[in-house]
């Protein structure tokens, strides 16, 4: 039946600055961001635009839900989410630096870890 079926859905809760992993309306894991954007610099007549750098900080699932495969899911449609808000990503969480070299097709969306200056 289908409400024995697992529903995964991850959510971007911008307040908390994260990702969330649901799995059948609990709250199951999260991949924390920081927006790492460099300050434009100001021209006549405002700011220049540019794409905002997010950094994907950490990585998490909860114990019991672990070694599920459920943290890939949650990665995928947190880069996938992050292409269609226009977001480069810098990966300082560890998984998701593996995540992105076993799945070539997001390597568009990183910026190396040393390439951003908070000026």
């Amino acid at each position: 039946m289908f409400a024995d079926s697992p529903r995964a859905d991850v959510t971007d809760n911008a307040d908390q600055n994260r990702f969330e992993l649901w799995l059948n309306g609990d709250l199951v894991g999260i991949v924390g961001y920081y927006d790492t954007s460099p300050v434009a610099k100001k021209r006549a007549g405002g700011r220049r635009a540019i794409s905002p750098v997010v950094s994907f900080m950490h990585t998490v699932v909860v114990e019991d839900f672990g070694h599920r495969g459920l943290a890939a899911v949650m990665v995928r449609r947190a880069l996938d989410q992050a292409r269609n808000y226009g977001w480069q990503v810098r990966p300082v969480c560890t998984y998701v630096q593996r995540f992105v070299e076993a799945n070539p097709e997001y390597r568009d969306l990183m910026v190396p870890l040393d390439s951003i200056s908070l000026n």
